[in-house]
């Protein structure tokens, strides 16, 4: 397959579409970055507040709730995927691209709790769909899947700011496996590692910043039994919490289905009611319990003592259930308020005998994002990649194995009804997250 000239031809044009589409990626991200510092930290500064008020996420997530419930009963796509139903491969078509984006730049910064890889992956792969129907590629379903697959990737890494971790997860996503492994492997990669060098080189050009993964974990000290020991405790239990977060998310989507702008508006409005008694409870500011949870999670990490006890338990419950309130009714990515949660309630239970702070915040991360996604391999790169060194690589490993082992034994809930309604050519309906086969026995997808 190698030698063969329409297979150079996409490794070659897959790389040149690294180039558009991390750009494009780049400046969606600094856009949504800076529209949140703009709304949840400028504005009530300049209103003459220290932080956001309790009540400030209600008129921004109403909003965020209408013109979501709008995108997706009007416009083709329904603005992407439906978070509930984890990650998706396939990107959206030149149809699409314009709810996805609606939905993404109004839902996120508004205060939605979710986070940008899913707008990434349908905006990333429905760019390379329309860049080579513009230079007028010939269209297969192989090369189709292959071209949305490495547009996905080049987005994506420009956001975890690591091609592999762009590529191993789009490779994980689409389920690829077998001996079309290495074929897929490479442009996928490639579309990635450019799409890296042009995002990394144009944040020294501008000086922009779109977020770090980077969290700031001090280096930790040498593992021993007792983390092993609480990290097999723990990563079943945030398994539990997450797994039944997406079932209830489930549940959210089937109620979005009918009056779909409305039922939207509700769920935004018991999102905002979730960061007002966070808010309201801990004396702390909404944003807290609201957005995705990036940049909390690195103020968590740098300065946990300035989190109590009470705050930790009030964040785990109320940005829990905004989660799920956001999951099936709003449109983003599952991947960072999943890493929050992890990372707080590792901060919580870092006190435990023989514990500490890295190694429960590396535990807890690692069973809450590979919960969420279902992608055990994608799931323990990308901790790593966030703790920044390799001393915790095992707890991390041995979190995600316990905690994918736990999330496919527990019952899934129910699938997300199709809607109705003209937009129902888009991608309407969700099957179980990624990474899931059929059980046995069973009929659902």
């Amino acid at each position: 397959m190698l030698r063969r000239p329409e297979y150079l031809k996409a490794l070659v044009f897959c790389g040149l579409i690294g180039v558009p589409v991390a750009l494009i990626a780049f400046w969606f991200l600094v856009v949504l970055d800076q529209l949140e510092r703009l709304i949840w930290t400028d504005w009530p500064e300049d209103l003459g507040w220290t932080r956001a008020p309790w009540w400030w996420g209600f008129p921004l997530l109403a909003v965020a709730g209408a013109v979501v419930g709008l995108v997706v009963s009007r416009l083709p796509g329904r603005g992407g995927h439906i978070p509930a139903g984890g990650l998706h491969s396939g990107g959206a078509d030149d149809r699409a691209l314009p709810g996805v984006l609606v939905a993404a730049l109004v839902g996120l910064p508004l205060g939605a709790v979710l986070g940008p890889e899913a707008p990434l992956i349908a905006l990333g792969g429905g760019l390379a769909l329309l860049f080579a129907r513009f230079a007028r590629a010939p269209r297969t379903e192989a090369g189709t899947a292959l071209l949305g697959a490495a547009g996905a990737a080049a987005a994506v890494s420009a956001l975890f700011g690591n091609p592999l971790v762009g590529a191993v997860l789009l490779m994980e996503v689409a389920g690829v496996g077998g001996p079309q492994l290495f074929a897929v492997m490479l442009p996928v990669l490639l579309a990635s590692g450019v799409g890296d060098l042009v995002f990394t080189g144009f944040v020294r050009w501008t000086g922009l910043h779109t977020g770090s993964l980077d969290i700031g974990l001090p280096t930790p000290p040498p593992l021993d039994w007792a983390d092993i020991l609480w990290t097999l405790l723990i990563a079943p239990a945030l398994a539990f919490l997450i797994h039944w977060i997406f079932v209830a998310g489930r549940l959210t989507a089937g109620f979005v289905t009918s009056w779909t702008v409305r039922t939207t508006t509700l769920c935004a409005l018991g999102a905002a009611g979730c960061t007002a008694l966070y808010s309201v409870s801990t004396g702390r500011s909404p944003a807290e319990a609201a957005l995705s949870g990036e940049n909390a999670l690195a103020a968590l990490a740098r300065d946990a003592a300035a989190w109590s006890v009470g705050a930790l338990v009030a964040v785990l419950v109320f940005k829990g259930l905004a989660y799920a309130l956001c999951l099936g009714s709003l449109r983003g990515g599952p991947v960072f308020p999943a890493l929050f949660l992890g990372g707080a309630a590792g901060a919580l239970l870092a006190p435990l005998p023989g514990l500490g702070l890295v190694p429960a915040m590396a535990a807890g991360m690692a069973a809450s994002v590979t919960a969420a996604l279902r992608l055990p391999v994608s799931g323990a790169v990308l901790v790593v990649l966030l703790l920044g060194n390799v001393d915790t690589v095992a707890l991390v490993v041995l979190a995600t194995v316990v905690s994918f082992a736990v999330t496919q034994l527990l019952p899934q809930g129910p699938d997300i009804p199709a809607f109705g309604g003209p937009a129902a050519s888009g991608p309407a309906v969700s099957g179980p997250p990624a990474g899931r086969g059929p059980r046995p026995g069973s009929s659902r997808p």
